[in-house]
């Protein structure tokens, strides 16, 4: 049995300049750990793939396509492939979220 625990995970260099781990990288699928600090945002950007995130804790601005909401923790919001998305976080408090892309993509993310 393989446990990963997030905080040993090492930071993965993005684009976005925030705290992203990679959790599980396989074909099927890949789950990343990000935490967001006060203020801090994910470039719009679009995935080859669908996506999923999962609101570990805190409060995530979450935009898929034309909407941006306000997800509190213990959500799930899907974002399908090809469609523009972003998570910031305009709360006062550290916010995580977990994000499943299934399948892993094959081909990069397009940062806008």
């Amino acid at each position: 049995m393989k446990i990963v625990d997030w905080k040993e995970q090492s930071i993965v260099e993005t684009p976005h300049r925030v705290d992203v781990r990679k959790l599980y990288d396989h074909d099927n699928a890949q789950v990343m750990h990000i935490t967001l600090n006060p203020g801090e945002t994910l470039k719009p950007h679009i995935t080859p793939v669908d996506v999923f995130f999962y609101i570990l804790e805190g409060w995530v601005d979450v935009r898929v396509g034309d909407e941006t909401v306000t997800v509190s923790s213990d959500r799930l919001v899907e974002s399908p492939k090809d469609i523009v998305h972003c998570l910031s976080n305009s709360s006062g408090t550290v916010a995580r979220i977990m994000v499943v892309k299934a399948p892993k993509p094959v081909t990069s993310t397009r940062v806008l």
